[in-house]
């Protein structure tokens, strides 16, 4: 239970300030509008998909899960 306790904390707190980051406009101008990223709008409908946006954050996490583990 020691371990999952560690984790947990260090979780909430990377989270924590992650979510301070994005409160305070940190990646405002970048991120979510990536090349890559899908915007189509016509009239009064927009879509948008932000695909390179999803896909880097999901390769950070992994890396950052993976350093974690050793």
């Amino acid at each position: 239970m020691n371990d999952l306790g560690k984790f947990l904390v260090i979780s909430g707190l990377l989270l924590t300030a992650a979510g301070a980051l994005v409160w305070s406009g940190f990646g405002r101008a970048w991120l979510g509008r990536l090349p890559g990223d899908i915007h189509y709008s016509r009239g009064n409908f927009n879509f948008y998909f932000p695909i390179v946006t999803c896909f880097l954050v999901s390769v950070l996490l992994t890396v950052l899960m993976w350093l974690f583990r050793k």
